[in-house]
């Protein structure tokens, strides 16, 4: 029986970054795929998507070619060109990963785990049929067998969140990997759902020419954001055409020859129809708990998510979790942190614990929007004084020189102490921007600090800083 320091299940960001850095510290490590290494976000969420999106914002700016003094008259788009491009960037991550492992020393062992005893699994030929299977076994990698480890990390993520009588077939009712890679480009789609996932396929399908339907239950679009951003995100979008619906549910979906009907209804329970080719149910994921021996061990879980602290500690000596399995928020980059977090401590490192207030998250609709920390809302629900500093994308001259002048930068400071507590962006490009204000939370700034900061003239990042001055009435450019 092969005996290993540490054991991890699934190969997603959080599971082979774990790995990788269990290995570096001088543990013996084996990581435990059934499907393909990368997970879900490397082949069927973060990375594939943001290839489609790439495609679709360059579409996009062919259609607006006069507007810089280009000529493109004859333009248009092969979808199966599109997804190969998609797909073909998953592949070679995926590949890269492998490597990364094999460079590490990492053992792979293919197929699908069950948790005999907190110390040992057993691993056999999965059971579920892959969506894209990474055949023939890569060489040099282990099978089934019973293994045992000091310790075990849980990483098997999650998958779509299914609603009762709306359930995906894969057909007219789509989740996001159908959505990734449509046989043909559908006229008309209904997406049921508008957070990350849902709002992404949302604008990528409207910015491609679909007649695109987003119905959301809550009041507001992307639910977790600032209620200003969010606002703004969706008067850019709904001007790009995409219908949304807001306090309203999809209660029932009808099936015809090639199309749906969506049954929606109101706050007030007015009914509307609305036909469509297809619909994306895109009403979040959840965690992976099953067929994994956990009742059987004991392992606290809770709303479909197994139950932790803040190093990955389950309730049972030796086990831990990370990534999607472990609760929201559900990020790849969150996933990495949490594995290499929860091996640290196992190696007996002086490591802090998860800092949930710092994760930043993005979405890479047009226009993009990024957050870290509090929404003002929050800030004030927690007790906070606050100062609230906006500046547009309007003033700034590279936002206009982009010709990318929608847009708001929004930071939120403890009136008292100076401190950070938010900061929302809607705009182009504040997926890279979200970056300064996440490390200067770390780094526990003051708005002081971030004041006296020079930054680099003409960059998007100039509004950042006229944010944080606009907090304190010293705003030069609005």
């Amino acid at each position: 029986m092969s005996q290993y320091d540490v054991m991890i299940i699934g190969g997603g960001p959080g599971g082979y970054v774990a790995a990788i850095r269990a290995s570096q510290l001088g543990l013996k490590t084996a990581l435990i795929e059934r499907e393909h290494l990368g997970g879900i976000c490397l082949n069927w969420g973060c990375i594939p998507t943001k290839a489609l999106l790439r495609s679709a914002e360059i579409f996009h700016y062919m259609q607006h070619a006069k507007d810089y003094g280009l000529k493109a008259d004859s333009f248009g788009f092969d979808i199966q060109k599109v997804i190969e491009r998609s797909r073909g960037v998953s592949a070679r991550l995926n590949s890269g990963v492998g490597f990364l492992l094999k460079k590490n020393k990492v053992d792979v062992i293919w197929g699908e785990a069950e948790l005999i005893k907190a110390n040992e699994v057993k691993v056999f030929s999965p059971k579920k049929k892959a969506i894209e299977p990474q055949h023939p076994v890569p060489k040099g990698v282990k099978g089934e067998g019973t293994y045992q480890a000091k310790h075990i990390i849980i990483a098997t993520g999650a998958r779509p969140r299914a609603l009762p009588g709306i359930e995906p077939d894969g057909d007219l009712i789509w989740t996001y990997f159908e959505a990734m890679k449509p046989k043909e480009m559908p006229k008309s789609i209904v997406v049921m759902g508008s957070g990350a996932i849902g709002i992404e396929f949302a604008s990528f399908y409207n910015t491609m020419g679909a007649d695109v339907t987003v119905i959301e239950l809550m009041p507001q679009i992307m639910p977790v954001e600032d209620a200003e951003i969010s606002a703004l995100a969706r008067k850019q979008l709904e001007k790009q055409g995409l219908k949304i619906i807001t306090e309203a549910k999809v209660s029932k979906v009808e099936k015809g020859k090639g199309q749906i009907t969506a049954h929606i209804e109101d706050k007030a329970g007015k009914l509307i129809q609305i036909q469509a080719d297809k619909l994306i149910s895109a009403v979040g994921v959840q965690g992976n708990i099953e067929d994994l021996g956990l009742e059987k061990l004991g392992v606290k879980t809770d709303r479909g998510c197994i139950v932790i602290d803040g190093f990955g500690k389950t309730s049972i000596e030796g086990v831990y979790a990370i990534g999607d399995v472990a609760g929201p928020p559900m990020l790849a980059h969150k996933a990495e942190h949490e594995g290499v977090i929860c091996v640290e401590k196992i190696a007996g490192l002086n490591v802090h614990p998860m800092d949930k207030a710092k994760i930043p998250g993005c979405t890479y609709c047009h226009p993009q929007v990024a957050s870290v920390g509090l929404t003002e809302a929050k800030a004030k629900e927690a007790g906070h004084k606050i100062k609230v500093g906006r500046f547009p994308f309007a003033g700034n001259g590279k936002a206009v020189a982009l010709g990318e002048p929608e847009g708001l930068v929004k930071t939120i400071f403890d009136e008292k102490t100076g401190q950070l507590l938010g900061a929302h962006m809607v705009g182009a490009e504040v997926t890279e921007l979200i970056q300064g204000y996440v490390v200067a939370m770390n780094l526990e700034t003051t708005e002081e600090e971030l004041m006296h900061t020079v930054f680099p003239h003409p960059t998007l990042s100039e509004m950042m800083h006229e944010s944080v001055l606009d907090a304190y009435g010293k705003v030069i450019h609005s």
